[in-house]
């Protein structure tokens, strides 16, 4: 599949993604990732740093997670840039209420300040556009987290997303990592 094509693909999820979400009402939508499931909190080690994201809008929200394992004794990293051409790092989010140890990254993204210490999540929550039942990806089209997986293979790679996100297949190619799990309002999939 061609880029050209892998960008139409993204358009048509972005307007897929944002349709639903737009469709949910409001009390719905606060419900939504409140709390991992069952199975996927049996695969996580008591001490593991979490790394998660500070969703972008109509991305599935990990706001609640980051919550819900900061209360429950771990530590949350969150991702971090530089700078736009920077990789992709992650760095200690305290705050998971007030969020008050953030700031705006060069993507428009709430990230930790640059002095927040350097972290190494061991299990790792992606968000992305698209997915298939067997743990394959469409993100943004930056590669940020094939990149980061590649280089850094956490023992659990997790990632968060609406129903509607679900593809039968996607275009893979070799840096393309698979998710171990993609956990949605309603089920999950994978290998949990």
């Amino acid at each position: 599949m061609t880029e050209t094509t892998k960008s139409e693909l993204r358009q048509e999820l972005r307007a897929r993604r944002k349709a639903h979400v737009d469709a949910l009402p409001d009390n719905m939508r606060a419900l939504m990732f409140h709390r991992p499931p069952a199975p996927l909190l049996a695969r996580i080690p008591q001490e593991a740093t979490i790394g998660l994201y500070h969703a972008a809008p109509f991305e599935a929200p990990a706001a609640a997670y980051a919550r819900f394992f900061r209360d429950a004794g771990h530590v949350i990293a969150l991702p971090h840039f530089a700078h736009r051409t920077a990789p992709m790092t992650f760095r200690h989010h305290t705050d998971p209420y007030a969020q008050e140890d953030l700031e705006v990254g060069p993507f428009g993204i709430l990230q930790p300040e640059a002095d927040a210490e350097p972290l190494m999540p061991e299990v790792l929550f992606v968000p992305l556009l698209g997915f298939t039942a067997d743990g394959a990806r469409l993100g943004q089209g930056g590669g940020h987290y094939d990149r980061w997986l590649a280089e850094h293979r956490p023992a659990l790679a997790v990632g968060l997303a609406w129903d509607a996100q679900a593809c039968e297949a996607l275009p893979i190619e070799p840096h393309d990592i698979p998710l171990d799990a993609v956990v949605t309002p309603t089920r999950i999939y994978g290998k949990l």
